[in-house]
């Protein structure tokens, strides 16, 4: 398989670059999620990097792709439809208050 030498930027992984294994695509994946082990025993942290553009070429191609922290995590991963309303619920229905 082939890797790419992918930079972190923001969190605890600032400044630092890894190779990141690519996808069938030749991109890397989009969030990339590193568990970081407690000292006291406990459960690991999960940090959760979001992959964007590198940069752009001066003809517009793009230049690869890093890493940016997300520190919201696994909270900000949920897919947000257009037609989802705010606070909607579980069941998909409206709410019916007349009954």
């Amino acid at each position: 398989m082939k890797s790419e030498d992918t930079p972190f930027e923001g969190g605890p992984m600032d400044g630092r670059v890894l190779p990141v294994l690519l996808g069938p695509t030749g991109h890397p994946p989009k969030t990339y999620r590193i568990p970081v082990p407690d000292a006291a025993g406990g459960p690991p942290t999960v940090l959760v990097y979001r992959r964007v553009p590198r940069g752009h070429s001066r003809l517009g191609f793009q230049q690869g792709w890093r890493y940016e922290y997300d520190p919201e995590g696994e909270r900000g991963s949920r897919l947000k439809w257009p037609w989802s309303k705010p606070g909607a619920g579980q069941s998909g229905k409206p709410d019916d208050t007349d009954g």
